[in-house]
């Protein structure tokens, strides 16, 4: 009961603080004749997400995430490092790294695309965006990849908590059209241009620029693109959410999507191809299925 307190009481200060951070990206797109960056029922929308996300992952973390980590961390090597600035800086690539291929993951099959489909979902860039999450994230086993191969190393699950809370801080303040360019911090670190590529639909800017704190993964693999080659970005997916400021529809709108997909072509490899797999398998409906709605797929 005292790590869920905890969870909750890390959600409510870090809530405050990116409330006053956007209150402030407001004023200041305002004083710069940039108004209407924030739209009410988008933002409330984002925030109703963020807060169930991360109220449902912090009861997880402190249910049985961490439960598992030490079910998990008990049968690795058991590193353990001691304390010191090249631990920490092990550990934050570490886990930067296990989040560019959870990312890449969540991308490239439509079990996971449905938890991450509602992030990207905003037709808008402001730190709000940030917030818009899914709170069936936990419940998806989407975090696996980015926990156990840090206990499968050994390092000690309340480092990796701070690190992973810490890579989720870093990201929140990528989510802004008020920075441009950062010069040469662009070459080592995902920033604000970068991640407005991601977050684009048009063909140039799909699937790339996957980084959480550096882009070097990005270019290691061949999934960068830089801004000024992505071309004009238009924020959002392929195929919107019938309800964008619906926040339940938000976060269910493609497992029902999902679901019903499975069972009108009965195939069960629908949940592990990617998102649009389903589109160029089945190019026209089933004998069953003609003349009925086929279920919007994300891109």
């Amino acid at each position: 009961m005292q790590d869920v307190l905890h969870a909750l009481l890390f959600i409510a200060l870090f809530g405050l603080v990116f409330l006053g951070v956007m209150v402030a990206e407001n004023v200041y797109a305002r004083r710069h004749g940039r108004p209407g960056l924030y739209r009410w029922p988008e933002t409330l929308a984002n925030i109703t997400t963020g807060f169930s996300y991360k109220v449902v992952d912090g009861i997880a973390i402190a249910l049985f995430i961490q439960a598992f980590y030490l079910w998990v961390y008990d049968r690795g090597l058991q590193w353990n490092p001691e304390l010191s600035v090249w631990s920490v800086l092990a550990l934050v690539v570490f886990i930067d790294f296990c989040f560019y291929l959870n990312h890449v993951l969540m991308h490239k099959v439509r079990w996971f695309w449905n938890v991450h489909v509602t992030h990207h979902s905003s037709e808008h860039m402001n730190f709000s965006t940030a917030l818009r999450q899914n709170f069936t994230f936990a419940l998806s086993g989407s975090w696996l990849l980015w926990w156990i191969p840090a206990a499968l190393l050994g390092f000690d699950k309340n480092w990796v908590l701070i690190a992973i809370e810490a890579n989720l801080v870093y990201q929140f303040f990528l989510h802004t059209e008020q920075v441009r360019t950062l010069g040469w911090l662009e070459k080592i670190f995902n920033t604000p241009s970068h991640h407005r590529v991601h977050h684009g639909r048009n063909p140039k800017q799909i699937d790339t620029n996957f980084g959480g704190i550096f882009i070097l993964w990005d270019k290691l693999f061949g999934t960068f693109r830089a801004e000024a080659d992505a071309g004009e970005i238009q924020y959002g997916v392929t195929r919107m959410p019938d309800h964008p400021h619906n926040p339940w529809h938000l976060q269910v709108h493609d497992w029902v999507a999902m679901f019903r997909d499975v069972w009108r072509y009965k195939d069960l490899r629908i949940l592990y191809k990617h998102p649009d797999w389903v589109t160029e398998r089945y190019s026209t409906p089933p004998p069953a299925a003609q003349g009925k709605n086929n279920s919007a797929l994300p891109t």
